[in-house]
């Protein structure tokens, strides 16, 4: 694999991760009240073990959370 390749992913999969922690802890922090109102009172033990998921799965919760933003 030629270094400029290898530079190309590992910039890609940072700048996905960079993207995804910002999406998480805005997540963590203000939206998942309203996605799940179970979940809007859950201490922040739970929304710790949830970010990582949410880390990696961010365009997904994105896509969910502004639909439920829409929603109200």
């Amino acid at each position: 694999m030629p270094v400029e390749l290898a530079h190309g992913v590992l910039g890609a999969l940072g700048a996905y991760l960079s993207i995804g922690l910002v999406v998480g802890i805005s997540f963590v922090i203000a939206g998942i009240g309203q996605v799940d109102a179970a979940a809007k009172d859950t201490p922040w033990t739970f929304k710790l073990v949830v970010l990582p998921g949410v880390v990696a799965l961010w365009p997904f919760v994105a896509a969910r959370w502004a639909g439920a933003r829409r929603r109200r």
